[in-house]
């Protein structure tokens, strides 16, 4: 990646399986996800169409027609009232880890909120997961809720964080 500037895009369909790929690299981790198992690209299929460009976008980082990580802002709680509210969520290929594509994908996050009139971003993040934390942390997200223990990953109890960050 030396030398690699980053850029990202729209995914399209044909990027849910190296999506889907980079999402299942991180479950055995017991760190990132909550899923135990991988999941398939079929059952992705609902998640990625309530992900529109103009809402609610799934975005990909691509080098050499390698998808080497990907961010999604998703709905959060469902309401309407929370309609300016939205999740983060920033998966990274292994090799494309620990370069700096997590810090542009969370600024370009940041600036992009508002015009799909996004005032919150939220992240919700395993409390051992440190990279994720001390990441969010860097851009100012604060602890806005410590859920002890409502994970429990192959028999170990598991806090979740929710950091979060006014950006309008």
């Amino acid at each position: 990646m030396t030398g690699f500037i980053p850029s990202h895009r729209i995914a399209t369909l044909s990027d849910l399986p190296a999506i889907v790929a980079i999402y299942n690299s991180t479950v055995a981790s017991r760190q990132v996800t909550a899923d135990t198992e991988p999941v398939s690209v079929e059952s992705r299929h609902a998640w990625f169409h309530e992900h529109t460009p103009d809402r609610r976008p799934l975005w990909v980082i691509e080098q050499d027609g390698q998808i080497l990580g990907w961010l999604s802002f998703s709905n959060f709680y469902g309401r309407p009232a929370y309609s300016g509210t939205a999740e983060l969520s920033i998966y990274l290929h292994e090799e494309a880890r620990g370069k700096g594509l997590g810090r542009y994908l969370l600024t370009e996050a940041i600036a992009f909120a508002p015009q799909i009139k996004l005032h919150t971003l939220l992240g919700f993040i395993f409390g051992h997961n440190t990279p994720s934390m001390n990441l969010f942390a860097s851009f100012n997200f604060e602890i806005w809720a410590n859920m002890p223990k409502v994970a429990t990953l192959d028999g170990i109890e598991r806090d979740l964080i929710i950091m979060g960050k006014r950006v309008a």
